[in-house]
């Protein structure tokens, strides 16, 4: 993927006008899944810019998530509550990981480590996050983050091409510096480029969903 070329933080900062020019945002319910890395405070920045746009955004965060950034950070941002086990509470006669696919338009996986990639190329789902991933009934959109190392190694790479050639779509990683020091291939892309690729990954609205506002919190 080209090399970002240094951007203006004030250009990147959410204003009133660039909030209301996604209206194609507005109203889409997505379903952010936090795994464990260091690039889970970037997703942080991700889920406020899709509230701020009128997105509907519940948060699903695996163990190790938990561990660089806490839930409370995701309630207050969304106004939801998080979720980090298959036995939360939900509807009666609701499969948990089964009924909250159902209800997002776009499934999001930020940051997608090599563990995270290598549980869904082999059909391993022992925790929330990677049973809602196999369960999935709407769109995925991955985004690696990982030390250029394992960015490179051959089982990566090839679980990323299985993972491509079954449909799942992919933004980042890209080049820059990583939390071991060094520079290389493997940083999660910003999250003004995340809402660009979520735009585009997002299937196009459901005729009884066109004027639909944000769906209560799952």
């Amino acid at each position: 993927m080209p090399r970002r070329s240094a951007s203006n933080p004030a250009r990147n900062r959410p204003t009133a006008a660039n909030v209301a020019a996604r209206p194609a945002l507005r109203g889409r319910e997505i379903l952010v899944c936090v795994c464990g890395g260091i690039a889970a405070y970037k997703t942080a920045a991700l889920v406020s810019a899709l509230v701020q746009r009128g997105c509907g955004v519940t948060v699903a965060m695996t163990r190790a998530a938990r561990r660089f950034v806490g839930p409370v950070t995701f309630e207050a941002l969304t106004g939801r509550r998080v979720l980090v086990s298959l036995w939360h509470g939900g509807e009666p006669g609701d499969i948990q990981h089964l009924a909250l696919s159902e209800r997002a338009d776009l499934i999001v996986v930020a940051p997608a480590t090599a563990n995270l990639l290598g549980k869904l190329a082999n059909g391993i789902a022992d925790d929330l996050v990677s049973a809602l991933l196999l369960g999935a009934a709407c769109p995925v959109l991955l985004a690696p983050a990982m030390n250029a190392r394992m960015w490179q190694h051959a089982a990566v790479q090839r679980n990323l091409t299985f993972l491509r050639e079954s449909g799942f779509a992919f933004v980042g990683p890209e080049e820059g510096w990583q939390a071991c020091r060094t520079v290389g291939v493997g940083r999660m892309s910003e999250p003004e480029t995340l809402l660009e690729a979520i735009h585009a990954a997002l299937p196009p609205r459901r005729r009884r969903d066109r004027e639909r506002p944000p769906r209560e919190p799952l």
